[in-house]
Formats: structure tokens, sequence, C-alpha cells
């Protein structure tokens, strides 16, 4: 079964135009809207139209209708160790049912433990308990917004805690029992690794590439602990590292087929020319690969 859904995600990817685009933010509207004949998709965070008027989300559809859309949650939490809370996901099925995006995407995360918000995407421990609940949430995601998201992996600083699965097969078992797609963010990827004192490549080539539908590219910043310790920081607020667009390379080597590739951006917004070309490079990167 595992198999048949990997080759499903395949074929669908298969059908795609080779796409390169960017995270919508009002920030970076004017701009966007200037560039559209070189911007292939737009990813909308969902979790900032949850209280959208009528008006708002006639603009949002109408932005899909000039470039493909995509929605990407933040704040479900898939990887908690309880159910998503029912009114988050009815507002992402208000929100698929009134906007009709291409696909929506949500993070491998915990973002609460109860009624106390973490204030960030977190890593739960890799463990057979919090696959078991995960799946459950997926399932129930699919089940009450129409649509199955694409699953992205997530950006940590340490090592979560009695864990006992890599990355990688944590992240394969979640997504071959829930037949979900990848949204894989190279940075995420990258930070994760060199946090570990892995190797970023080895690390790619471990993730289950084949359900591969979309990519995240995005920065951040090296950070010094109380020990003397660095670790990488994804932050979203600077330009993708050279090694970010080489690992580029190296997945659509692999992959020989289109998907979706997102540049992301969360403040320090440079001028739009400079977005605009990184996503041709990242187009640049992929005509070579």
């Amino acid at each position: 079964m595992a198999v048949d859904a990997a080759a499903a995600v395949v074929a669908v990817a298969a059908e795609l135009a080779q796409r390169v685009g960017i995270a919508w933010r009002p920030e970076l509207a004017a701009g966007i809207f200037a560039h559209l004949d070189r911007v292939d998709v737009v990813e909308v965070i969902a979790d900032n139209y949850f209280k959208a008027s009528r008006r708002e989300l006639d603009a949002l559809r109408g932005l899909g209708e000039q470039v493909p859309l995509q929605l990407h949650g933040v704040g479900l939490g898939l990887a908690s160790a309880v159910p998503v809370e029912s009114w988050r996901l009815d507002r992402i099925a208000r929100l698929i049912e009134r906007v009709r995006p291409a696909g929506w995407s949500e993070h491998l995360a915990f973002v609460r433990a109860g009624c106390i918000e973490v204030g960030h995407l977190a890593m739960p421990p890799r463990t057979e308990r919090t696959i078991e609940q995960t799946v459950r949430n997926v399932e129930l995601a699919r089940s009450v917004t129409g649509m199955m998201p694409a699953l992205e992996n997530i950006a940590t600083l340490f090592e979560p805690p009695t864990s006992t699965f890599a990355e990688s097969e944590w992240t394969r078992r979640i997504l071959d029992a829930t037949s979900a797609p990848l949204l894989l963010d190279l940075h995420n990827l990258y930070a994760n690794a060199v946090n570990g004192g892995r190797d970023p490549f080895a690390d790619l080539a471990a993730f289950p590439l084949e359900r591969v539908v979309a990519v995240h590219l995005s920065g951040g910043m090296w950070i010094e602990h109380g020990c003397g310790e660095q670790r990488l920081l994804d932050d979203h607020v600077h330009s993708p590292p050279d090694v970010v667009y080489e690992l580029l390379a190296a997945l659509d080597a692999r992959l020989q087929r289109p998907v979706d590739v997102v540049l992301e951006r969360d403040g320090h917004y440079p001028a739009i020319g400079e977005l605009v070309a990184q996503l041709d490079r990242a187009r640049e990167v992929r005509r070579h690969a």
C-alpha cells in the first residue's frame, strides 16, 4: 500500500510544471503583484485568514485565479500528543472551501501544551507514541477538510529527549501510515544536520524523497549558547545560504521530476528585486540538476 501511495504522489507531481514561487506576506504584496510573471506559485499562511471577512476571502481566491495558490498552516500542532482542536480544522476547511487552493500543508510539530502556547514550532520526542498520535491527527485533518495536507519537516536546536527514531525514519513512518506527501524544508534539514553534527547531504538521502511534492527555501543565523556552543537557528529573516541551493540541486538530481519550490521570508525584507533574483537562482539550479 505504501508503494502504491508513493507512486501516486510521483504521478501527481509529474503533472506539475517546474514551479518556483514565494510565500505571500503583506509587506511583499506590491512587489509580488509587480512581478507575477516571475512567480509561478504563491503560498499563503492559512492561520492569518481564520477570521477573514468574506471580502478578504474573495480577494484571496482572486489571487489564486492569477497564480497557483497553496495554503500553509502553522498552528494545528499535528505532532502534538493530543488531538488537534476541532475549531482550527473547521477554519482550515472553510478556507479550502472558499479559496479552493491547489493544496495545503502543515508542520510535523507541536505548538501548545494544554492551554499554553509554546510560541514556535517545536519538535516532539520521536517515538512510537508520537507517530501514532500524529497519524491520528493527520487522518482527522484529511477527514474534516476533505484534502490531505502535505507534511513539513521542522527545525530544532537540539535532539528531542527520549527520541527513539531518527527524524528521517520518524517522518517516513508517518507518511507511510497516512499516505501524505512531504513538503521538504531544506534549510530545516540543513539546520538539524549541522546542529546534530551530521552531514546534511546524508540526511537528505535518508528522507523519503519519493514523497516530496514541494520544497521550502529559507535562511537562518548562528547563535551562541551559554556554554559557548553555536547552533543554527532557522529564522526566516535571512536569505538562503549557498548550501541550501546545493541541497536543492542534489534533491532535483535524485527526483528527476517537478516539485514546487517556495522561498520563505518573514522579516528584514530586502528589495523585491533581491527576492526575485533568489527565485531565478533556484530556477537556474534546477535547470542544471
